[in-house]
């Protein structure tokens, strides 16, 4: 009966992590879809953000496809120096990792603001909170840091989070030269109600990641929780399950698990 309900248990958990992990984005087309962004900056002056998507990658059946890579470029406004960053498809995630939010530059030095795509991305990137990942180009290459180094002076997110899309197109409200002003970005950012995509927020949210199962990805094995694990009903039940998954000895975590017992 133990086994039963522990099977019937885990069922019920993969259900919910395949809904949660799975990205259902509406923006979806054939090919791929480029435009340009007028991001404002924190001391009023703007520089033109070119963003293209392509997709592909994991999804439902008859769901769209999700967005498989997100390339970004500009030029920062002293130097006039051209940078590029990429949110990248990446097999565990099964798509691209990020959403962009916000492009910001201080002193020259560009920083990026994304959120991860989805419970999977959340899971890799650690689930932070608030749930931003933070580039910051150190001259040579992007380096993540941590949101207590990013700049005061960063506030807003200047970056289209949602906005009305046409497959073909991509974002609605293009101006001249296939670009969306800061005031349509500005506009229609306004609209969103999700508090960690409304402000730029500094501090810990209560119950973060609370829709987004905790999981670790185990290679071939793939994403599982830590419930697959702990209630095995014995250290070598467990290490059974670890070579019936093909985890390695130095992935497995039953030794920790059940360390001291027999």
């Amino acid at each position: 009966m133990r086994t039963n309900h522990l099977w019937l248990k885990r069922i019920s958990k993969l259900g919910l992590f395949l809904m949660l992990g799975t990205n259902l984005s509406a923006c979806a087309g054939l090919g791929g879809t480029s435009w340009r962004e007028e991001a404002l900056l924190h001391d009023g002056n703007k520089i033109t953000v070119n963003r293209s998507q392509s997709y592909g990658g994991r999804h439902e059946l008859g769901q769209p496809e999700p967005i498989k890579e997100h390339i970004i470029s500009f030029k920062l406004p002293g130097s006039g120096r051209s940078l590029t960053w990429t949110s990248e498809f990446s097999e565990d995630v099964g798509f691209t990792n990020f959403t962009l939010l916000a492009v910001h530059v201080l002193n020259d030095v560009p920083y990026v603001i994304a959120e991860p795509n989805g419970c999977l991305s959340y899971n890799k990137w650690g689930r932070p909170n608030p749930p931003y990942v933070i580039f910051k180009h150190d001259g040579k290459e992007w380096q993540r840091i941590p949101l207590s180094e990013l700049p005061l002076e960063f506030k807003t997110f200047n970056i289209a989070i949602s906005m009305p899309w046409d497959i073909r197109r991509g974002p609605l409200y293009l101006g001249e030269n296939n670009t969306l002003s800061a005031e349509s970005i500005k506009s229609t950012n306004a609209n969103i109600r999700i508090p960690q995509n409304k402000t730029l927020l500094r501090e810990a949210l209560a119950n973060a990641g609370a829709g987004c199962i905790k999981t670790d990805y185990y290679g071939k094995a793939g994403w599982l929780s830590p419930d697959w694990f702990t209630d095995q009903a014995s250290r070598e039940a467990c290490l059974k399950f670890c070579d019936f998954k093909k985890i390695s000895a130095e992935e497995c975590p039953c030794n920790i698990i059940f360390k001291g017992a027999k």
